[in-house]
């Protein structure tokens, strides 16, 4: 009788324990593994909803159909964060679905990462973003299908994203850069990297009303001119920024760009008409920088 009474104490007090030193640093496919080597793991386990407050699907098949099965499981309630990047087979249908149900896990969502879903559009995205109003962080890299169109609906859905990317869309345009200015006024991150139908204008909307911005991303949009990187000097929080393959920067952008002064990162590769003065200046201007 003694030794089942410590039998009962070790599965009790010491194993969620351990399980939750252990399963923290565990993949979720062995997380879900674990669910079947006893009635005391499994219990034990579901007692600890940090274990269940991400999702992580990436480049997994059939992600739309698993997508569907987690979140009607009980113990993805308290869900913060949803990774299907490069996931295949996931569309707009599955999104749809999760909209019909209205699932109460997706109340609380706070991260979503739908990169290089390619079968996935702006439909998709009305759907999804309607059912997560407390997202904060929103990624769809390389997604040839959405337009301003899903902007749209992120603003009008989501209030309170702060980190933002749109890296590849490459039909993004103006129209959501003003978008996002009008709304995300705490925007803290934002990547548009190959959105080449965004230009000065749109650009310095974003900027004159995000002044929060940590972290900007221009990779490769050749067609902006010293008049928006002029409007990169509001950023007085501005820490990393990336003007790769910036054609049409010159040195007088630099100099304006040196008044960030908390600047800690700056890549200028590729940027042909940039010379020893303006790197010079940015140099003695903000002393942490990194090239």
């Amino acid at each position: 009788m003694k030794e089942g009474r410590e039998d009962d104490e070790w599965n009790r007090d010491i194993v969620p324990r351990v399980l939750k030193i252990v399963c923290s640093r565990l993949s979720q496919r062995d997380l879900c593994s674990l669910l079947l080597v006893s009635p005391w793991c499994y219990h034990a386990l579901l007692s600890q909803p940090s274990l269940w407050q991400v999702l992580d699907l990436r480049e997994t098949s059939k992600a739309g159909e698993r997508l569907i099965a987690a979140l009607s499981q009980d113990r993805f309630r308290h869900i913060k964060k949803i990774i299907l990047e490069f996931a295949r087979d996931i569309n707009d249908e599955h999104l749809l679905h999760l909209k019909s149900k209205a699932l109460e896990q997706l109340q609380n969502l706070e991260s979503l990462n739908l990169n290089g879903c390619q079968k996935i559009s702006d439909i998709g995205i009305e759907a999804i973003t309607s059912a997560c109003p407390k997202l904060r962080v929103f990624s769809i890299y390389w997604n040839v299908k959405v337009t301003d169109m899903s902007l749209q609906y992120l603003v009008e859905n989501c209030k309170h994203v702060v980190d933002l990317n749109l890296s590849g869309c490459k039909n993004i345009s103006n129209q959501s850069m003003q978008l996002i200015g009008d709304n995300f006024k705490e925007l803290e991150e934002l990547n548009i990297t190959r959105c080449i139908k965004v230009t000065d204008i749109g650009l310095e909307h974003v900027l004159r009303n995000c002044s929060l911005l940590r972290s900007l991303n221009l990779y490769a949009l050749s067609s902006l001119t010293d008049r928006a990187y002029e409007m990169i000097s509001c950023l007085s929080n501005l820490r990393f920024l990336d003007l790769c393959g910036a054609q049409n920067l010159s040195d007088l952008g630099l100099f304006s760009i040196s008044r960030c002064k908390k600047l800690v990162s700056l890549n200028l590769t590729w940027c042909v008409r940039v010379t020893d003065a303006g790197v010079n200046e940015i140099a003695e201007a903000c002393r942490s920088v990194e090239f």
